[in-house]
Parts: C-alpha cells; sequence; structure tokens
C-alpha cells in the first residue's frame, strides 16, 4: 500500500474550524444515521413478534439513551480521542482498540449494505422488477456507490447529506403516523400482539437485537469526535438529542404501523409505509412515502459510510490498517474506494430469495458486531473514569450491550464469534509486539 502522502485527500483535509461539525449538525447526523432503514423496513423483520414489540421499542431506546451517555462522557473524558478505537484503545489497551476498529469498521460496511436493500425495497414500489434478487443486487451496488463519491467530495458534504435527508425522512413518518392516527384500529393492534403465540418473555429479548439496529448510530457523534468543534461538550449532547428524536419517531411509527396492518400482511411487504399510506391516503400518497424513504434511506448510506471511511481512516492512524486508508486526520481517497470495493462484495455475496431475508441476515450481524463495540466503549469508560456517576453508566451500558448480544439469535451471535477469532488471530501473529501511538489528553468525567 502506498503511502498517504502520495494520494489526493478529501477535499476538506486539512481541519479548519470552519469544516468542522457544531452540535446540532452532529445531533442530525446521529438521528440521521439511525431515522433510516431502521423506521422504515423493521416491520417486516418484526412481523412475527408483532405489536408487542413496541415492549423492545420502550426497552431498547432506554438501553440507547444510557449509551448515549457513556459515549458524552467519554467525549469529555478523552476528547481528543479519534473515534471509538481511540476511547477502546486509551482505557483497555492497543488489542482492544484493534478490536473495536475492525468490529466497528465491518459493521459500518455491512450495515450499509442493509440500508441500501432497505432503499431498494422501496423502489420496488415503483419498479416491481427490483423485487427479483439479480436486479435488486445491481440496484444496491448503484446506491452503495452514490453514497461513496458524496463521501469521496468531502466528509462535510456527507453530513450535511445526511441531515438533508432526514428532514425529507421525516415526512412519510409524520404521514404514516397520521395515517395510524386516522385509520387505527385497536383490534388490529391487539390481534397482532404476538403472532407467534410465543410468550412475551421470549419473544421481546429475542427481537432486541434486531431492534438495536435501528439505534445503531448512538456512537456517530463520538465516532466522528475528530471532526466535531468542541467534543468534550458536544459530542454528549449530539447523542443524546438524536437518541431521543429517534426513540419519539420509532414509537409512534410502531403503534401506526401495527394498529393498521395485520402481522401477517406486514411480513410480506417490501415497503410497509408505502402500504400504510396507501390503505388510508391511496396510491399517490404512497408514492410520495416511497420517494421520501428512498431518499432518506440513501442519506442514511451517505452518513454509514462516512462514519466507516473515518474508522478506517483512526484505525490506519493506529497501526491496525494499511497506511493507505488514512494518516492523522487525512482520509485519501483510496478510504472510500476500498470500503466501497468490499461493501460490494458483501452486497453480492448476501443475496437471499427476498429483501426481507437478505436485510434481516445483515441487520443482525450488523447489530450484534456494535453491540459487542458498546461493550468494550462501556468498559473502556468504567477504567477511565474518575467520578461514580461516569462508571455507573459505564456499568450500565455494559450490562445493557451485553444483555442484548446474549438474547440474540444464534445465528447472528455465531458470525460475531467467527470474526472476533480471525481477528484476534490476526492481532498475535503481526501487531502483537507494535508499540503504542496513543498520546492522551484526559478530560473530566
Amino acid at each position: 500500500m502506498t503511502d498517504v502522502r502520495s494520494n489526493l485527500p478529501l477535499a476538506e483535509e486539512p481541519l479548519t474550524e470552519r469544516h468542522k461539525l457544531g452540535w446540532g449538525l452532529a445531533a442530525l447526523v446521529v438521528a440521521g444515521n439511525m431515522i433510516g432503514s431502521g423506521v422504515y423496513l423493521l416491520p417486516v423483520s418484526l412481523a412475527p413478534v408483532g405489536s408487542s414489540s413496541l415492549i423492545g421499542w420502550l426497552v431498547a431506546g432506554a438501553g440507547a439513551v444510557t449509551l448515549a451517555l457513556v459515549f458524552g462522557a467519554l467525549g469529555r473524558l478523552q476528547p481528543d480521542a479519534d473515534g471509538l478505537p481511540g476511547f477502546a484503545e486509551r482505557g483497555l489497551g492497543r488489542f482492544f482498540g484493534y478490536q473495536t476498529a475492525l468490529a466497528f469498521w465491518t459493521a459500518c460496511l455491512v450495515g450499509n449494505v442493509a440500508i441500501a436493500v432497505a432503499a431498494t425495497g422501496y423502489l420496488g414500489f415503483f419498479w416491481p422488477v427490483l423485487r427479483d434478487p439479480v436486479a435488486a443486487t445491481f440496484c444496491n451496488l448503484g446506491i452503495i456507490w452514490l453514497a461513496t463519491f458524496a463521501y469521496i467530495v468531502g466528509a462535510r458534504t456527507a453530513s450535511s447529506l445526511a441531515a438533508v435527508a432526514l428532514a425529507i425522512g421525516l415526512a412519510p413518518i409524520v404521514i404514516a403516523v397520521a395515517a395510524g392516527v386516522m385509520a387505527f384500529d385497536p383490534q388490529t393492534f391487539a390481534d397482532s400482539w404476538s403472532p407467534s403465540q410465543t410468550p412475551l418473555l421470549q419473544s421481546v429479548p429475542a427481537s432486541l437485537a434486531i431492534i438495536f439496529w435501528a439505534f445503531l448510530g448512538v456512537e456517530s457523534a463520538a465516532a466522528l469526535s475528530v471532526r466535531v468543534k468542541h467534543p468534550g461538550r458536544d459530542v454528549g449532547r449530539a447523542s443524546v438529542a438524536g437518541v431521543l428524536l429517534a426513540t419519539v419517531i420509532y414509537i409512534a411509527a410502531t403503534v401506526a404501523v401495527f394498529g393498521v396492518i395485520p402481522a401477517e400482511v406486514l411480513a410480506q411487504s417490501s415497503s410497509p409505509y408505502a402500504d400504510l399510506a396507501a390503505r388510508v391516503f391511496g396510491a399517490s400518497i404512497a408514492g410520495i412515502v416511497a420517494v421520501c424513504a428512498v431518499i432518506k434511506t440513501i442519506g442514511t448510506v451517505g452518513g454509514w459510510v462516512m462514519l466507516g471511511g473515518e474508522t478506517a481512516r483512526s484505525a490506519a492512524r493506529s497501526g491496525y490498517l494499511p497506511s493507505g486508508f488514512g494518516a492523522g486526520e487525512r482520509t485519501p481517497i483510496a478510504n472510500p474506494l476500498l470500503g466501497g470495493a468490499i461493501m460490494s462484495v458483501v452486497a453480492v455475496i448476501s443475496g437471499q430469495p427476498t429483501l426481507g431475508e437478505q436485510f434481516g441476515m445483515l441487520v443482525g450481524v450488523t447489530a450484534v458486531l456494535s453491540l459487542v463495540v458498546y461493550a468494550i466503549c462501556s468498559a473502556a469508560l468504567f477504567r477511565m473514569a474518575r467520578r461514580s456517576r461516569a462508571r455507573i453508566t459505564a456499568v450500565v451500558g455494559f450490562l445493557v450491550a451485553t444483555a442484548a448480544v446474549a438474547a440474540a439469535a444464534p445465528g447472528y451471535i455465531l458470525p460475531t464469534a467467527g470474526f472476533f477469532v480471525v481477528t484476534s488471530l490476526a492481532w498475535w501473529v503481526f501487531l502483537r509486539k507494535s508499540p503504542s501511538r496513543v498520546d492522551p489528553a484526559a478530560g473530566d468525567a
């Protein structure tokens, strides 16, 4: 791999205050990275759980707020840390920094493919041919590379794309909630409470890993800490504000869709909110919902492409990835191009007979990988914190993340375990004796 100085940096490097993100824009990136395919396609994946998934949303929302507080405390404690790997390395050592870097980068890449699948699902509302696996794969690739080129133009461009897409993407949610208010049927909601007749103590915990997919992005402000103007103050603000906004929207949308569409019908959908609008307002409004959903999911891909690229740059800075992925705060064009190539491979090999099945598989693996990263960051906070309040937050965050992993289906846990076995072997063979490159500047938490 050639040295990064021989590559062209992304447009806004080197960083200046003008190019960095204020807490408001960072909060919109957090919310925008969460309010994407999670709200648009997850009702299909949760149809077997039914309207009782509302309990899971409440539990996951409380857990996500706790994790937002964890990342806010980390931002205050280590304001100059370079993203999640920097937090893990400073708290637990280079081995955990390395594992965090590779796990979060992989989660970003795999999750991006899932978001592209969601966008393709809503495009299928207009062009049913996209429900064919081959056509859907080509559409997924086009969306991935559109977002990749936006990141090549610049990280601030990708952030602005995500923020604008969030504003547009809220429109179909407002329409869906309005439709739910107008057409809500308590009997439909009750009949969909537990379609599989599985006890709630089994079905709700099992759904948490999938539901937590919708809250992935809580770490966005922390992962982009080097690009936030005042990370010690603003990472926490942005994280909590983004989570609260997303939680309110998720709960309202869940009640709306399960109160109008029976669970067995919902399970066959590829565009649930467009279908909801069609039932209440007609096909024309449903088309508007589908268009907004496509714009929002593409914007979400842009935000996650940026997170993946910044994580790879941070990993290269610490010596965990080749220098071609970045050096310091510079991000070479090779970084997003390699990320786009890897996502393209994942999009091809993860193909399933239906978009819903492909989405569910990608979501499960991404969620478990990310939850392991959250647990590592919580443990790092516990090691570094000097105040009891921060330590309590760290313990609760660790318990939330590990409990969600433990409740996940084996089909999601086993690939994750295999990933960490491979990365651990690579560490002991190639990086175990590498020197530390960290010079922390302690904050207050």
